[in-house]
């Protein structure tokens, strides 16, 4: 005979089973993407090793070799700026082509056999940058055609995580969870900067091998390890949309439809059996759906503003992941390691700015006027940064965690949050395998933006670096302004809450 506890401790054991396997998909997802930007990160640290200025150096007695004591060739060039700009572009122009390709095969094929073989080449053409040192190979095209199939190889990733993510997480909570999340961007380049850093000024080809072998070690354990949908254990699928009627929730359509319930296959079977027999069917009945069209991705509200916005805001963030330890060699003239350890504090903020864009727009609701707050702030102080920063080491160390807040944080948030949000947007009825997709429009249109900054950079550099922050901080206005329409709504949206709050209390205090 069954004990009266017997519910209450199933229950409990239930619980406690989808919360160990959500947060081991937490973990997992999360080291994942670490070692995906702590590969992208050497190459920003050893610039400055690739070009030195060998006038302040000292010429070794046992190295006659007058292309590798010094400069790097092809680096020796004057024009060594758009030299390495154009190694850059290689690779992002590939990453941002490649990940609209890239959603609609994660879509097609099981996540662990994807993320695995990108993984994978991800790690090998890393290493095969790094062997370039020790091969001693002074040719420009083998490193782009590396930062080619490299750019490629890497866009497997962030479609990959951000579906298993959505998969496991639902709507609640879920900017701050995601903006915890994604701090291991930060955390990616500062691990690969502190790694760059200790072989950059003795033997940089390690500076990009050990990344690489990290990288490739993770995917092996990634394809053991990772489970894609929770049905698949029998854990309790998530509910994307609350339903709730009070809520301004701007990007999922007019307000007024907002009362209306869970329009979902995955909401009707959690809603009916919280158990595994719920599971199987939102599982059965998500595998009849076919996969969302590139069209009628750009279809859902909000996809556009969002991805143009994106574009610029990545466009900033990328110019100070590739450029950022050059500038400070050459403005600040502090040594290869010393720029590469400080360039750390500006992705230090850029953890402390995700975490903070999701919490606000998870307790305002407006995901828009959040991004574009932050950007706002953000176009003085990197102009101050520019002006003063530089000044002493404390205000180098302030202004570079303020400014990494601002500039990571909406980019934090638009390519997590907002992708999942639009990714289980309540119109696509519970299509699951549309989220890969939204999230490769909205990182792909993102990437051209990262491509299109470090070239600028290296072009607009050789003019003087108060240039480059013009088009920086240019960048940042553009995207405030492609978010106007979403902000508009979000307000007036909020507008109507409060009207509808107010009669509520009016009527509660006078009644007929």
């Amino acid at each position: 005979m069954r004990s009266s506890l017997a519910p209450g401790i199933w229950l409990l054991r239930a619980f406690s089973r989808d919360s160990w396997y959500r947060g081991l998909i937490l973990l997992l997802t999360f080291l994942i993407y670490t070692c995906y930007h702590m590969s992208r990160k050497p190459i920003s640290v050893v610039k400055s090793q690739l070009h030195r200025n060998c006038s302040e150096l000292e010429r070794p007695d046992n190295n006659s070799n007058s292309t590798t004591w010094c400069y790097w060739a092809p680096f020796d060039q004057d024009n060594y700026s758009q030299l390495l700009g154009g190694v850059d572009d290689a690779f992002l122009i590939a990453y941002a082509v490649g990940m609209f390709i890239s959603g609609i095969f994660g879509e097609r094929l099981p996540l662990r056999y994807y993320l695995f073989a990108g993984m994978l080449l991800s790690g090998i053409f890393t290493s095969l940058f790094g062997l370039g040192y020790y091969w001693n190979i002074h040719q420009l095209w083998y490193y782009v055609l590396v930062q080619i199939f490299n750019g490629l190889a890497q866009t497997t990733g962030w479609p990959s995580v951000v579906t298993c993510i959505g998969n496991w997480f639902g709507k609640g909570k879920r900017g701050f969870i995601m903006g915890i999340w994604n701090s291991h961007t930060s955390v990616g380049n500062i691990l690969g900067s502190l790694i760059a850093g200790i072989w950059v000024d003795s033997a940089w080809g390690l500076s990009f091998i050990v990344p690489g072998i990290v990288i490739a070690v993770m995917g092996l354990i990634s394809f053991f390890f990772l489970v894609e949908y929770p049905e698949d254990v029998d854990c309790t699928p998530p509910q994307h949309h609350s339903g709730m009627p009070h809520t301004p929730q701007v990007m999922n359509g007019p307000v007024e439809d907002l009362g209306t319930s869970v329009d979902s296959v995955a909401g009707h079977c959690s809603e009916r059996d919280s158990g595994t027999e719920g599971a199987g069917c939102s599982k059965e009945s998500n595998e009849k759906l076919e996969a969302i069209s590139f069209l009628g991705a750009l279809r859902i509200p909000g996809v556009v503003e969002f991805s143009l916005c994106l574009l610029f805001a990545k466009l900033v963030s990328y110019t100070f992941l590739f450029w950022l330890p050059l500038y400070i060699v050459n403005v600040a003239h502090f040594g290869s390691k010393e720029a590469g350890d400080l360039s750390t504090l500006f992705d230090v903020g850029g953890i402390i700015g995700g975490i903070l864009a999701g919490i606000i727009s998870d307790y305002t609701n407006g995901r828009a006027t959040t991004c574009c707050v932050m950007l706002i702030v953000a176009a003085p102080l990197l102009f101050l940064y520019n002006s003063v920063g530089q000044n002493g080491i404390s205000s180098s160390i302030v202004m570079l965690i303020i400014c990494g807040a601002l500039v990571n944080g909406p980019y934090a948030l638009i390519t997590t949050a907002v992708s999942a949000d639009l990714g289980t947007h309540k119109s696509l009825r519970g299509n699951a395998k549309a989220l890969s997709t939204v999230t490769a429009i909205i990182d792909g249109t993102g990437s051209i933006g990262a491509a299109l900054g470090p070239l600028l950079a290296g072009l607009i550099s050789p003019t003087g670096w108060n240039n480059v922050f013009y088009m920086l901080i240019s960048s940042d206005v553009l995207a405030c302004l492609f978010l106007s329409r979403l902000v508009y709504k979000e307000i007036q949206a909020w507008k109507g809450s409060m009207n509808r709050n107010r009669g509520s209390c009016l009527a509660l205090t006078h009644p007929r």
